[in-house]
């Protein structure tokens, strides 16, 4: 199918929400079937499916969390080369 304003150019068919919908790669125009629309917007006002979060690695010899207290006054850190 050619797109209704360009004219010469064909329309790609893409996959949205489950909706197939056809925009022009050219002018990014998208045309919508009869009804499409009406089903994008309720898919898109519905609360998205619930997806169990990933399991938090547990903390092992090489990982751990640090619980750093943040002080007030300033911290000045030197370093001294050590002979060797």
């Amino acid at each position: 199918m050619k797109c209704p304003s360009c004219q010469d150019v064909t329309l790609v068919m893409t996959e949205r929400q489950g909706v197939e919908i056809d925009y022009c790669p050219q002018c990014r125009g998208v045309w919508l079937d009869r009804g499409e629309l009406d089903k994008l917007i309720e898919r898109s006002a519905a609360p998205p499916p619930q997806t169990p979060s990933p399991p938090r690695p547990r903390p092992t010899a090489r990982t751990r969390t640090l619980s750093i207290p943040i002080s007030a006054t300033a911290v000045t850190a030197t370093r001294s080369a050590s002979p060797g």
